[in-house]
């Protein structure tokens, strides 16, 4: 692990998978990298925790507060950043941002260079004894980085949407335990418990999708997006994503471009593509009636259904939301999702910008 002046937590060594990561070894990371910030940082950073004060905790993108949420639960003030409904890509955060980021004891930022104003903000505005932690970076080596035509290898910026496929989610999931474990030791035991919750709904999420995706044809597991978020998901889960309509710029595709994925979903004989239902593509559903493809604008990135305090407003109702809409639009049965309970480890306490 790599710590910065700012105590920056992120991996960039070859490592265990997530499942077997040591412990012990994430601990003494997470208290190195504190001790580089400040002569005493970690020393002064524990016994603040420990002393009953209020902990607070800021994160970025909505799915990555709602993990916080549940593995962190009533033991800090969880606040969100990034607005839903944003493009978190090109969110610039504003100056009332700092405030929150300079009274910050952790913040958990997806990393992978998603939110690089937001992350240029906390390393100049965190307290030298705070943490920020790349969730991202930490959770998968650079060699498993996905590059494509959303994320050109060329410029540098892998995909950074890890938290749509559920394994790595629950990688997120235990990086904010371990860090909170090992900062906050009087809640290692909270911390550890609600973690185990939370893995074991994903675990059922899994087997859920699984006996949903296997009603699918083979043949048609083919992704034509908006914006391509879903290049790890469809590794775990053997899909293939055809292609996205937004250019790595975030920009308009060109005609060119509109051309060759238009003759591509033809070759590949695509049933459905999916556009956004926070940002429309007027160019996706004109694709869709050129090649015949069922036209799908509800994908959810990173903006969680519902409204705060609704069961659906949670990682698990996002990740429920979209892969009902896949199974179905691509002529499978997603009962085994819909029946799937929306349950959380506990009340969610986190502040969500809207």
């Amino acid at each position: 692990m790599e710590a910065t002046a700012r105590n920056t937590i992120t991996q960039n060594t070859p490592r265990m998978p997530f499942g077997r990561l040591s412990t012990l070894g994430v601990i003494a990371a997470v208290l190195i990298a504190t001790a580089c910030g400040s002569a005493g940082g970690s020393v002064d950073r524990a016994a603040t925790l420990e002393s009953g004060n209020e902990t607070l905790v800021v994160t970025t993108v909505a799915p990555i507060t709602s993990i916080a949420s549940s593995v962190i639960g009533d033991r800090a003030t969880i606040v969100g950043l990034v607005p839903e409904g944003t493009n978190s890509h090109t969110f610039e955060p504003p100056p009332s941002a700092a405030s929150a980021l300079a009274n910050a004891d952790v913040v958990f930022i997806n990393g992978l260079q998603l939110e690089e104003p937001t992350r240029d903000l906390a390393v100049g505005n965190m307290d030298d004894s705070a943490l920020l932690v790349e969730l991202g970076d930490a959770t998968i080596t650079a060699a498993e980085f996905k590059f494509d035509f959303s994320f050109p290898e060329a410029e540098g910026k892998p995909n950074p949407h890890l938290w749509t496929d559920p394994l790595l989610a629950k990688g997120y999931a235990e990086r904010i335990m371990e860090t909170m474990r090992a900062v906050d030791p009087s809640g290692a035991a909270q911390y550890e418990a609600n973690y185990a919750e939370f893995a074991a709904i994903v675990d059922d999420l899994d087997v859920a999708i699984g006996e949903a995706f296997a009603t699918i044809a083979e043949a048609d597991r083919k992704l034509v997006t908006y914006h391509d978020a879903y290049a790890y998901f469809a590794d775990t889960y053997g899909w293939t994503v055809i292609g996205a309509i937004q250019p790595a710029d975030f920009g308009e595709p060109t005609p060119a471009e509109v051309v060759r994925l238009i003759e591509q979903i033809r070759a590949e004989s695509v049933p459905a593509v999916f556009g956004s239902e926070v940002f429309p593509s007027p160019v996706l559903e004109q694709v869709a009636k050129e090649t015949g493809a069922t036209y799908i604008d509800e994908l959810r990135d990173d903006d969680l259904p519902g409204e705060p305090g609704d069961p659906e407003h949670s990682w698990l109702g996002l990740m429920r939301f979209n892969f009902i809409t896949m199974t179905d639009a691509l002529g499978g049965d997603s009962s085994a999702i819909r029946n799937l309970e929306l349950r959380q480890v506990g009340p969610d306490l986190a502040t969500y910008p809207q």
